[in-house]
């Protein structure tokens, strides 16, 4: 029998305790034990991208990660992403609007690592967007659609962030 060790993790705003095998990958917990299945698993060697999560607000490859590392920490998932009634977030409306998905094996990981990119880039160039994602595979896409989707959802999470707040509109001048 093999030793086990208690993992306590926070996972999209939920507490989750268990007591977990060392060897057990982050992505293999959220997907098997938590049943998370927005967490793809490609490559299993980080470099295709697909199962990228944010552990502790930073972008990070589950698969090279093992779960007691995450003891204590926070770790977000794409199904996180979409707000109350299923709004989808900006990036994920964006990606849908520009096609920059077609099977969407890869876009839960494009997703996690654009999500810490546009909130440190509010604005950033193709050349930006493409050394951002240069690290996350598609075999689908070319890529094209999925740089004009980062910089819509861009420029609409910008516009929401200038839009004022309900209690500073005022009405009647």
């Amino acid at each position: 029998m093999s030793q086990r060790f208690p993992v306590r993790v926070t996972v999209n705003g939920a507490l989750h305790e268990r007591e977990v095998e060392p060897r057990l990958l982050l992505s293999d917990f959220l997907r098997h034990d938590l049943e998370l299945a927005g967490t793809h698993v490609g490559c299993e060697h980080g470099v295709c991208g697909a199962c990228t999560v944010l552990l502790d607000g930073r972008a990070v490859r589950s698969c090279l990660v093992f779960a007691v590392q995450a003891d204590g920490a926070e770790v977000t998932t794409v199904e996180a992403l979409a707000g109350p009634d299923d709004e989808l977030h900006p990036l994920q409306a964006a990606f849908h609007e520009a096609h920059g998905l077609q099977c969407g094996f890869c876009t839960p990981g494009f997703l996690m690592t654009l999500i810490p990119f546009l909130a440190e880039n509010p604005d950033p160039d193709e050349d930006t967007i493409r050394r951002a994602i240069s690290g996350n595979l598609c075999r689908c896409t070319g890529y094209h659609n999925i740089v004009k989707a980062v910089r819509a959802a861009a420029d609409r999470m910008g516009a929401a962030a200038h839009e004022p707040a309900e209690e500073d509109v005022r009405v009647g001048g």
